[in-house]
């Protein structure tokens, strides 16, 4: 493999779990990570900015985008897409850039099977108890909503085997120190080095 290239991550995890908290901290250990912005269709929440958090679009802009293959990969989820764009992914990995993905399950899944080097990494929480807590703690959820999400988390952990690493956020710090040290760790691999390169003559 050309060890010029970038390194695709993938991040998932629960609704609710802290994802965002806990890549925000790894963006702040790596700071020559890039994040991959996807779009979507839902209305942006307190806070969130175009183009910082999601590119927010209308349904009629995405299936545009969709017509004209702009897209790695997309899913609807309830009423909204999501997708990630090419240029989100191709363009920084061959400048050698490591770019990193937030994704659901479908995308991540998706995502795998055309980039196969791809890291994958789900975050799940200490407890499916602790979880509802942080759900209801939100105070943005509907109890009928909350229920709709916990039946999508149930279908979400039969996927879970399919990643590459599993980490725990118990403490977002420690969580994400571990997201941190598998991307150095996996930068490591043979696989992902030109070893012979130290052979090659200097003259």
């Amino acid at each position: 493999m050309d060890d010029s290239k970038g390194m695709l991550i993938v991040v998932s995890g629960f609704s609710g779990v802290g994802k965002g908290t806990v890549v925000q901290l790894v963006f702040e250990s790596l700071p020559n990570l890039q994040f991959s912005i996807s779009c979507t269709t839902r209305k942006p929440r307190s806070g969130e900015e175009n183009g910082v958090n999601y590119f927010f679009m209308s349904e009629e802009e995405f299936e545009k985008k969709i017509a004209a293959d702009e897209f790695v990969e997309y899913t609807k989820t309830f009423t909204n897409y999501y997708g990630t764009l090419k240029s989100e992914i191709d363009k920084p990995l061959a400048r050698g850039v490591d770019v990193l993905l937030e994704l659901n399950v479908v995308g991540a899944m998706n995502i795998k099977k055309m980039y196969p080097d791809s890291v994958t990494v789900f975050i799940s929480p200490p407890s499916i108890g602790a979880l509802k807590a942080r759900l209801i703690g939100r105070g943005t959820e509907s109890p009928e909503s909350i229920e709709r999400r916990l039946k999508e988390i149930e279908n979400e952990s039969k996927v879970i085997d399919k990643y590459d690493y599993c980490v725990t956020n118990n403490i977002a710090r420690t969580c994400a120190d571990e997201i941190v040290n598998i991307i150095r760790s996996e930068h490591l691999r043979v696989s992902r080095q030109n070893v012979n390169k130290i052979f090659i003559s200097e003259e």
